[in-house]
Order: C-alpha cells, then structure tokens, then sequence
C-alpha cells in the first residue's frame, strides 16, 4: 500500500515538517489547517470567518488529493477558546448541510499569530 504525500499551493504550506495531507489506505489524512491563507496570512478576525477559512484551506488540500469535503469520515477541531464554540458550530453547519462526518474537539494549546482554530479531516479518497 503506497503512502502518497499531497501538496498543493492553494492551501498555506506547513510550517514545522510535516505534508498538507497523506494519501494511504483509500483514505486522505488531512493535517491540521489554521485559519491562514496559502501565503501564511491570518484570515478572518472572528470564529465564523477562521472556521471558513480552514474548511477552504482542507477543501483545497482534498481536491488535490482527488477528493472533497463530501467524502469526509472524520474530523477534529481545536478552540482556542470555549466560548466560540457556538460560533464555529454555526460555521460548521454551512459546510455540512447533510451527512456531516463523526468529530471531536479539544482546546488549542498555543496560539500562533491569533489563530483562534485549527481543523484536521479523514476523507475518502
């Protein structure tokens, strides 16, 4: 079974070694996408607006890993705090109408350059 790492400079590049996503198993393992542009910009000032932009970063990552958001199984998310929460749930919501994939969340334990999430996703590939 062939590991394959996907890159693609739509989304912004890693910033401590490791790939945007790997392709193994019939699966795509996206790494954890901050709310940041492909140049490394912060994008976004509230929940809802970084939420979006990680959810654009993954959904660049799956397409050219050959997938999408659709065929995501699995997901998790980091809060830099609680109470946006609700905020991001609201996000979460437009990006998932329908058949939204198993999650789990846990609190950020740094914040680099203001980010308030951070968001990782297992697809189908």
């Amino acid at each position: 079974m062939a590991k394959i790492v996907v890159q693609t400079d739509h989304a912004p590049k890693s910033f401590a070694g490791y790939s945007q996503a790997v392709k193994a198993g019939g699966l795509v393992f996206v790494s954890g996408q901050g709310p940041f542009d492909a140049t490394g910009a912060l994008v976004g000032a509230t929940i809802q607006e970084q939420t979006a932009q990680c959810f654009r970063n993954i959904e660049a990552i799956l397409k050219a890993a050959g997938s999408s958001l659709e065929k995501a199984v699995s997901a998790t998310f980091i809060l830099g705090e609680e109470s946006d929460f609700a905020g991001m749930n609201e996000e979460w919501n437009r990006w998932f109408k329908v058949d939204p994939p198993a999650r789990q969340g846990a609190k950020l334990p740094i914040r680099p350059k203001g980010m308030k999430i951070s968001i990782a996703v297992i697809a189908e590939a």
